[in-house]
């Protein structure tokens, strides 16, 4: 079965994109097209981009770096948990990404975003090119949420009707792009130093 990363990519104090991963990750185990797996970025603790060679090189001098790497390395597909902030995705995302290269590459790639009256559509959209550039294919399909703190309650996020269709419907699509993309991985090589 192939290996669905979650990135809940918000770290702030405060954040809700913890209780939206929780109800997605249970989407996602019902729908059993894959082994979800969960990377919060706030947990990781990556710092801002410290590694000398450019990640191509994976000459990783830092264990964060080696343990980030061999996450991602380890997933067939992944869904980005992420809020819009100004117009964009967040930072902590962003040096996540940049920190790996190779790794990403032909991964299916979802996002389930969230913010106001948006629902997060900017953010998706501006880093749907920042996965280009590392060679993850993003799926059309996609979840937003918006005006998501209305949706949140003392107990967590709680979804509206309609939301788990649309979470089936994008992960019925990154099922079918892995299994497409699966044989093109396995011609890449990824090292771990």
């Amino acid at each position: 079965m192939p290996e669905l990363m979650v990135v809940i990519g918000s770290t702030r104090p405060g954040r809700v994109g913890a209780s939206i991963a929780e109800w997605f990750v249970r989407v996602a185990e019902q729908h059993a097209g894959f082994a979800v797996t969960i990377a919060d970025l706030k947990e990781l603790g990556l710092p801002l981009l410290d590694e000398p060679a450019h990640p191509m090189l994976q000459r990783y001098e830092h264990d964060h770096t080696r343990r980030w790497s061999a996450i991602v390395s380890a997933a067939d597909a992944a869904v980005f948990v992420i809020p819009e902030y100004n117009h964009s995705f967040n930072a902590a995302t962003k040096n996540a990404i940049d920190y790996l290269h190779g790794e990403w590459q032909d991964k299916a790639v979802g996002f389930v975003s969230y913010g106001g009256v948006s629902g997060g559509t900017r953010a998706a959209q501006a880093l749907r090119t920042v996965l280009l550039a590392v060679k993850a294919v993003p799926a059309h399909e996609s979840v937003t949420i918006p005006f998501v703190h209305a949706l949140i309650g003392s107990d967590g996020f709680h979804a509206p009707d309609g939301l788990d269709g649309a979470a089936e419907t994008m992960l019925d699509e990154l099922l079918r792009r892995e299994q497409a993309l699966a044989s093109l991985r396995a011609t890449t090589t990824v090292h771990h130093p």
